[in-house]
């Protein structure tokens, strides 16, 4: 059930929510909730999370910045939520910074309900389940073996951004080989993430264009290339990914080319963004940890936990929101039909009610029932993709970390989306 306490703003100071007698003087200053700015310089705001959970688990927020939306931030009630898509819509309201689908360069599974949802679902699950990705795993060994290599090229030892040249790496290739994509064209892949997930982030705002802009022209230019690569496997099928989303049906009619080209394009971005910074915040954790490190590495039988460990301590998706179909009555609260609900995952596996000790890097931890690849109807797609390159990643490089150790601070990407680490300077030394 959705939490007791139920808050809406009263007049005052702009950003800052004022409570009414149940909790006098308690405040938050909601940009400390959602500004993308503020994860940017200080990451995700646990503290204030965990002030949510505690005093304000559905918590109604109105800024300047935004249209207004409901906070919901304890791991059952995210659950009861996301498990519940006749009363909780996806669309048209895919995150706090979009208000309608039209805002959306794409339309995909992420802003789909059923039953469209899982007719388009189907037509990859029965591709991406453990069983049938079980010839993967020496794909992405090969991989990732030729990463840690490229980075060994001057010697054993060195100095690198690990996201650059490692973890930015690996999903990418991951996913452009299972799409059948050509690996002089791989690097232009990653270029087109970046534009799409930092939008936001002036780094990757070519001449000073506007987020917005910068994620339309990527995704055009995405669009444009893989309509032509879907055009020549109409004609000349191959075995890959990108030959069966072409050839496929849906209710005995082939997929419509914008929602044809919707699905690449998630594909893509997702299935870099989310292993990209799993990847990333997973080797950060292990350094901040080294008794952890040094246990894993004795014992590889852990490695299955701390990849889970290591999903529920990074929670790579910030947020999604669901739309309310209807008045919903809950515990004693009147939620309206159209009011948003602003999902935050990281804060859910952090949870006091759900987990153990959960501000604690525990890489046996069971059971571990975070929801970093979300839950119920919109459970990540790739989450078992995600699953094997970490687990085939962190396997090969723990058998030849001999040390590593930062060089310099995180820089972290500008989103209240995607909680993504830029760049992560560190020193390291490898086994050959």
């Amino acid at each position: 059930m959705l939490g007791g306490v139920f808050v809406r703003r009263t007049i005052g100071r702009p950003g800052v929510l004022q409570w009414g007698t149940m909790n006098d003087g308690f405040r938050i200053d909601d940009r400390e909730l959602i500004s993308a700015t503020r994860y940017a310089e200080s990451g995700y705001p646990y503290s204030v999370w965990k002030q949510l959970r505690d005093h304000a688990p559905l918590y109604w927020v109105e800024t300047l910045e935004h249209r207004p939306f409901w906070a919901v931030t304890r791991h059952a009630d995210i659950t009861a939520v996301s498990r519940d898509p006749r009363r909780f819509l996806n669309a048209p309201r895919l995150t706090v910074g979009s208000s309608q689908g039209a805002d959306l360069p794409v339309r995909m599974l992420l802003n789909m309900d059923p039953p469209e949802h899982h007719a388009y679902r189907s037509v990859l699950n029965k591709r991406l389940t453990p069983r049938a990705l079980s010839g993967l795993s020496d794909q992405v060994d090969a991989i990732a073996t030729t990463i840690l290599d490229s980075i060994t090229e001057g010697g054993e030892s060195g100095m690198v951004d690990f996201v650059e040249d490692v973890s930015a790496r690996l999903p990418i290739w991951v996913i452009a080989e299972m799409l059948g994509i050509p690996r002089s064209d791989w690097k232009m892949l990653l270029d087109w993430t970046n534009r799409t997930v930092g939008a936001g982030d002036e780094e990757y705002q070519a001449g000073g264009a506007s987020g917005v802009s910068t994620m339309n022209d990527a995704a055009d230019e995405m669009f444009a290339y893989f309509e032509q690569l879907t055009d020549e496997r109409r004609t000349h099928p191959t075995g890959d990914l990108l030959s069966a989303l072409t050839h496929a049906s849906i209710d005995g009619s082939a997929i419509p080319r914008y929602e044809l080209l919707s699905y690449i394009f998630l594909l893509v971005v997702a299935g870099n963004e989310t292993t990209r910074n799993a990847t990333t915040g997973g080797l950060l954790a292990l350094i901040e940890n080294p008794a952890a490190l040094e246990r894993v590495r004795r014992d590889p039988g852990l490695l299955d936990s701390l990849v889970e460990e290591i999903l529920r301590w990074t929670s790579p998706v910030v947020h999604f929101c669901r739309t309310a179909s209807e008045d919903v009555e809950w515990n004693g609260q009147k939620i309206r039909a159209g009011d948003s609900l602003c999902l935050f995952y990281p804060s859910a596996n952090r949870d006091e009610r759900a987990f153990d000790d959960p501000d604690t890097f525990q890489i046996d931890r069971r059971p571990n029932r975070h929801i970093a690849f979300g839950v119920g109807e919109h459970f990540c797609l790739g989450a078992h993709v995600a699953r094997l390159e970490l687990r085939v990643f962190f396997r090969r490089l723990i058998d030849r970390l001999e040390s590593v150790e930062l060089v310099g601070e995180p820089v972290r990407l500008r989103s209240s989306v995607i909680g993504g680490i830029k760049h992560l300077p560190v020193r390291f030394r490898l086994s050959a």
